[in-house]
């Protein structure tokens, strides 16, 4: 029997869907902060998004890998940084909605100033870099570690956008130069499903599973070059990307 998703009226619908979500997400966070406050709020209401988009859109969303992280990680007392590849606009709520424990992203500072997303992200406590001067790029950073030691756990994009391809994009130096002065543990991430669910240069949703594997903790003070740390997390990205056996099949 044909899924009424499929067609394109009906990828029209399930876009219009998000579309007018984003909004009304925004706006239970707002209802939410005289009771919880802006984190508790963000972390309580942000995550339905995803959980609609799985009922309504029929993109389910299953993570794999977590039970294996250490106790502190999977309970929150020990902040990391997750670090994953990036396919899709859709990446980012899908993880917000996914993973166990808060975590904001690092994201420059044009984002707060997009309406509704920027208000989110604001109230979240995501961490701004201001990338337009190197001096500044460099405090902002130092001060996101300070943060992120305080006990703040982060996601980042290391390519630092999306794929066009799928495959994996160079890596930026910046978040590994946060990693080792943040000197937390960095959890490798792959993200499928959105480059199948959202393609590049489509504007219109498209119904599909999303999976969420999770690597093995990686320690940044045990790497005195942030080119040999980013070299590491990538090795192990690609594996998570290419599922399992991969590794095996590179021995």
């Amino acid at each position: 029997m044909a899924n009424w998703r499929d067609s394109g009226f009906g990828r029209i619908v399930m876009t219009a869907w998000v579309a007018v979500s984003v909004p009304f997400t925004v706006a239970g966070i707002f209802l939410a902060l005289p009771f919880l406050g802006p984190r508790r709020a963000f972390f309580a209401i942000g995550p339905l998004f995803t959980r609609g988009l799985g009922w309504f859109c029929d993109t389910p969303a299953a993570l794999h890998g977590w039970e294996a992280l250490p106790a502190a990680i999977r309970e929150g007392r020990q902040p990391v940084i997750f670090m994953s590849n990036h396919a899709s606009q859709l990446d980012p709520p899908i993880l917000i909605g996914v993973l166990p424990v808060p975590a904001v992203y690092i994201a420059k500072k044009e984002v707060k100033y997009i309406p509704f997303v920027g208000w989110a992200a604001m109230l979240a406590g995501v961490i701004f870099i201001d990338r337009g001067e190197r001096e500044k790029a460099i405090r902002s950073i130092h001060e996101a570690a300070l943060k992120i030691r305080g006990g703040r756990s982060v996601v980042i994009f290391p390519e630092g956008t999306r794929s066009r391809t799928g495959e994996l994009l160079p890596f930026k130096k910046g978040g590994f130069a946060l990693a080792l002065d943040a000197g937390v543990p960095i959890v490798p991430l792959a993200t499928l499903g959105g480059f199948q669910v959202l393609p590049p240069g489509s504007r219109l949703l498209r119904r599909g599973r999303y999976d969420i594997r999770v690597g093995m903790p990686v320690d940044p003070t045990a790497f005195q070059e942030r080119e040999a740390l980013a070299a590491e997390v990538r090795r192990r990205i690609e594996v998570l990307v290419a599922g399992p056996g991969a590794e095996a099949g590179r021995a």
